[in-house]
């Protein structure tokens, strides 16, 4: 049983890709041959622009930020130590339509400005939010934490031998620091950055706001506004192709990336006591990322929410809110009792079927959204198609669409998509489960299943927690599959928060993004514990 459904989970991971590549080759390419001589070569050169600016950009400030809280002391160090993983509980496109309401030609930044100088709209230049420079700050604000955490996990866990000794020798501490503890922490800060360009390549509700062409917008045009299902594949093809390129490169690079210490010593790195000016600027450089990336939005948001006349407790909203939690609950059950028994099995039996199914599980933080919804609803749109069909024939009574107008298939779409870091959260935890354990619970009579029950269950209860919630938050957050895959008249505050912003309703946009961002907070905060415990 444990077999078939790890078999099962792992089809359905790999199903979005196989449609997506199977309907790109198979389809017309007259609406693709137009994109070609109009955009496409405009969605890559954008893609790609976007995806180098955001790299740079959470790689400095994640991997300094993580430098300066790990091996220095400063005033402030150990409160923004925690409060710079704060911007994580923020999805993109909330901060963008805060910073829009505040930095637009309307906003209060820009109408302060010509109150004070008497400037008229043509006399004076004001860098434009809604570019694309402007969606590549709202991504480094929002996900510059995944770099950080991993360097300052990297940083903590360095010997400070291999410092003291280039110190030693001669070196400053920048020398020290980008000739030693740089590269040996040089795997993790590369996977906090593709995490980060994964997350910036499936982007949706930032570009589209913003009205940066991507092939993320591309995907959705296709689909939407073109009605043109083979095009949508074609673009999603290109983006998956991309992906998975990075997704392997960057594990090319980790694998050549081998560093040992040869001395028996693991002693810590004493902090450097960074005092007056120098204590100053390096709490100003850790404090402008939090300041920019959670405390102004969140005060923007409210200010913006207090006067918008949106009632959260109308039954509209509620239905929002209802739709939310169940899509989000619902998903989160499944996608961690999918990890549970993928993760189990690949324990019990590590064998080549194991191994390939856990690969196929974690395929998915390489996918985006939009790219999942389009390989998920092509086949199975055919498929209700083709029932309903025959069904019409043989019987005369249409079924409609039986999978495609349910919220499971966007369940499944989901579960795809967040598999990884349910995976992730699990597999961490189940290191701590010794193998006699297991060996102990076999000999005293009982099954595998008996064993997982009693034994792995209950340890595993703060991991399976841990990963409950963030697949819980990311789905609260995820646009363009919800976008694309929801049932009629089925929205989400995702989905309203997306819709009003769409129309220039920015303050009635920052309730429901406010919920969002409230439901983010939790796991947050759990991070920041586990960060705290680590010092």
């Amino acid at each position: 049983m444990l077999r078939g459904l790890s078999t099962l989970v792992a089809a359905i991971c790999v199903l979005p890709m196989a449609a997506v590549a199977i309907s790109a080759l198979t389809g017309g390419t007259e609406t693709v041959r137009h994109l070609m001589d109009t955009v496409l070569l405009g969605y890559a050169g954008t893609t790609v622009a976007l995806v180098v600016l955001v790299s740079l950009g959470t790689l400095m400030i994640g991997v300094g930020a993580a430098w300066l809280v790990s091996m220095t002391r400063f005033p402030g160090v150990r409160m923004l130590e925690i409060a710079l993983v704060l911007p994580l509980a923020f999805p993109a496109y909330v901060l963008a339509y805060a910073y829009t309401f505040v930095l637009d030609h309307p906003g209060i930044v820009q109408t302060t400005l010509r109150g004070l100088t008497g400037w008229g709209p043509r006399d004076y230049w004001f860098p434009e939010v809604r570019s694309l420079g402007g969606a590549a700050l709202m991504l480094i604000l929002v996900l510059y934490p995944y770099v950080y955490l991993l360097s300052r996990a990297a940083f903590k866990q360095q010997s400070g031998t291999t410092f003291l000794a280039a110190r030693a020798l001669g070196s400053s501490p920048w020398v020290a620091f980008f000739r030693v503890s740089l590269p040996l922490a040089r795997p993790a800060i590369a996977g906090g950055v593709l995490l980060a360009v994964m997350e910036t390549i499936a982007d949706f509700g930032t570009v589209a706001y913003f009205g940066v062409p991507t092939f993320a917008t591309g995907i959705y045009t296709a689909w939407f506004s073109m009605f043109d299902r083979a095009a949508a594949a074609q673009l999603a093809l290109c983006l998956l192709s991309f992906a998975l390129l990075l997704a392997i490169l960057e594990r090319v690079q980790r694998g050549q990336a081998k560093y040992h210490d040869p001395s028996r010593r693991s002693d810590p790195m004493p902090p450097i006591a960074l005092k007056g000016w120098r204590g100053g600027l390096a709490a100003f450089a850790c404090g402008v990322p939090v300041l920019f990336g959670a405390v102004l939005p969140i005060v923007v948001l409210v200010w913006m929410g207090v006067g918008s006349e949106q009632n959260l407790l109308s039954p509209r909203y509620l239905g929002f809110i209802r739709n939310s939690l169940t899509l989000a609950g619902v998903a989160a059950l499944v996608t961690v009792c999918a990890a549970i028994s993928i993760g189990f099995y690949h324990r019990l039996r590590p064998t080549g079927l194991s191994r390939s199914a856990t690969y196929a599980a974690r395929l998915g933080y390489a996918v985006p959204g939009g790219v999942i919804a389009v390989g998920l609803m092509v086949p199975f749109a055919a498929f209700d198609n083709a029932l309903d069909g025959w069904m019409r024939s043989t019987f005369d009574i249409s079924t409609g669409l039986l999978i495609t107008g349910s919220i499971w298939l966007l369940v499944a779409a989901y579960m795809v998509r967040f598999l990884a870091a349910a995976l992730g959260a699990y597999e961490g935890g189940q290191a701590m489960v010794h193998a006699n354990m297991d060996a102990a619970s076999r000999s005293l009579g009982q099954t595998p299943f008996g064993t997982l029950r009693r034994v792995h269950l209950p340890i595993l209860a703060p991991s399976l927690l841990t990963a409950l919630l963030i697949v819980f938050v990311d789905v609260m957050k995820e646009l363009p599959a919800t976008l694309i895959m929801r049932p009629f008249n089925y929205d989400t505050l995702a989905v309203q928060a997306y819709r009003l912003a769409s129309d220039e309703r920015l303050d009635g946009a920052a309730v429901p993004s406010l919920v969002i961002v409230a439901m983010g907070v939790l796991p947050v905060i759990l991070i920041c514990r586990q960060v705290g415990r680590r010092r």
